[in-house]
């Protein structure tokens, strides 16, 4: 007769309580439980064994009942700009991708809150993926981790913001992506800033106006890319259902509950949305809401047959958003020799792991 095996339950899926609740029902005294969740979320143990203000007894307890589904680096490539892709295996050997992001004044990390995602934008290689499912918070709490430890290792600097900018669509994945970002700056957890932190959608009108009623404290970024409904449509079919106007609602409600500027992202794609007129529509959608505009170099897929726009129709599109006083970033690509720069993770296994680079 086979032995039945015995399925764990992951415990970075239970509350302090709950673990306090399993503690004593087997004998364990409850304070226990605040180390554990200690190691858990603030020193971010991937083993039982590490807990080792735990005694023997205690630590096998939680091994035969428990697993922590560390996630894990998988493939890594350091790019000639410094900037390093890991592709991160999940417990059930899904694969996402995140994003080591140094520059001058901060090393950002940006991470994937789907496995694939489901909007099909036209310009974007994880839109031609399916989305296989959510990640978990420990998941995406996993990723901030890993790349928080490639910074300090690689650069000698510590991680100071974090992008929810990687694969899929963080507010179809609302809770699991609140939930994760509590324990990134809780005090019990990692302790970040949430001011650090920025979320980014293709807008979902209905979960941008729910941010707004949370009250949170991070940042909101739109990816925009188009002023007009026709055109947005064209490439971001999210907007068939979630037009400029509801958006421009949702997110009018959101910096009145939250106080925070909206952040909009604008990709310049050679003569389709780059023009003066293009310039002027944005203009008119921006000026409704406190909000900067970074305009971000589009970086080819081999899906789309999309482009680049040329140096001086971007600095055109740039002076006359800036001459009607709209605080205007322009967005270099990092990391575009190695599909790490933004709208090109789609999971791809490299083909050479490339050597790692010392400063």
């Amino acid at each position: 007769m086979e032995k039945a095996t015995i399925t764990k339950k992951d415990i970075r899926k239970l509350s302090l309580a709950q673990i306090k609740d399993f503690l004593t029902e087997h004998g364990e005294q409850g304070f226990r439980a605040k180390q554990i969740y200690e190691w858990l979320w603030k020193k971010s143990a991937h083993t039982f064994e590490e807990m080792t203000n735990l005694s023997k007894k205690t630590r096998e307890l939680l091994e035969n009942n428990f697993d922590i589904r560390a996630v894990k680096v998988s493939e890594k490539q350091v790019s000639s700009d410094r900037t390093i892709k890991s592709s991160f295996e999940l417990f059930d050997h899904n694969l996402v991708e995140g994003v080591l992001i140094p520059a001058d004044d901060r090393m950002t990390a940006c991470v994937s809150s789907q496995v694939g995602c489901s909007l099909t934008c036209k310009f974007c290689a994880t839109g031609y993926m399916d989305r296989k499912r959510n990640l978990d918070p420990a998941e995406i709490y996993d990723q901030v981790v890993l790349i928080r430890d490639q910074a300090e290792s690689h650069y000698q600097t510590p991680l100071t913001n974090i992008v929810y900018m990687g694969m899929g669509e963080p507010l179809l994945n609302y809770a699991n992506v609140l939930s994760s970002i509590n324990y990134i700056t809780s005090p019990e957890g990692l302790g970040m800033s949430p001011k650090r932190i920025t979320v980014s959608t293709a807008g979902i009108a209905k979960m941008i106006t729910k941010l707004g009623d949370d009250e949170v404290k991070f940042n909101l970024a739109l990816s925009l890319h188009a002023a007009n409904d026709e055109k947005r449509n064209q490439i971001m079919p999210i907007n068939e259902s979630n037009t400029l106007e509801a958006l421009k609602d949702a997110l009018l409600h959101f910096y009145k509950k939250t106080g925070n500027r909206i952040t909009l992202e604008y990709i310049l794609f050679y003569r389709f949305n780059d023009t003066l007129q293009d310039a002027k529509e944005l203009w008119e959608f921006a000026k409704q809401f406190p909000c900067k505009i970074n305009i971000i170099e589009y970086n080819p897929i081999a899906e789309a047959n999309y482009t680049n726009t040329d140096p001086q129709t971007l600095s055109k599109f740039a002076q006359f958003l800036e001459s009607k006083n709209m605080v205007v970033n322009v967005r270099r690509s990092r990391g575009k020799d190695i599909d790490a720069a933004c709208g090109q993770l789609a999971g791809k296994k490299p083909p050479v792991v490339k050597e790692e680079v010392t400063i």
